[in-house]
């Protein structure tokens, strides 16, 4: 592969790349997160995380000398809370009966 292509997909990892894979990684983190005393924990620390999962994704794909690492380890992210997400959405739905 050329400098060229190598320099081109490392941007796309770094810049879209590793919004899209936080967004989907915040999406997925209420799934696994305990819910904490108030029951919130869940959903407002994938929000206050989100910076530094994006921070994290862009340095690596900025850093690391091998650009298979970094698509490795974005992609496995985006798989797995994708697929966390996909599961929880796709799921049977809880059937709610009326009390009388």
């Amino acid at each position: 592969m050329s400098l060229a292509w190598r320099k081109w997909i490392r941007i796309l990892f770094a810049g879209p790349g590793a919004v899209i894979v936080t967004l989907v990684v915040m999406a997925g983190m209420p799934l696994w997160l305990p819910g904490g005393a108030a029951g919130v924990d869940n959903l407002v620390l994938p929000l206050v995380l989100a910076p530094l999962i994006w921070a994290a994704l862009f340095f690596h794909a900025c850093l690391d000398r091998k650009l298979a690492r970094v698509g490795i380890a974005a992609i496995a992210l985006l798989v797995l809370h994708g697929g966390l997400v996909a599961f929880k959405l796709l799921g049977p739905v809880p059937v709610v009966q009326e009390s009388h």
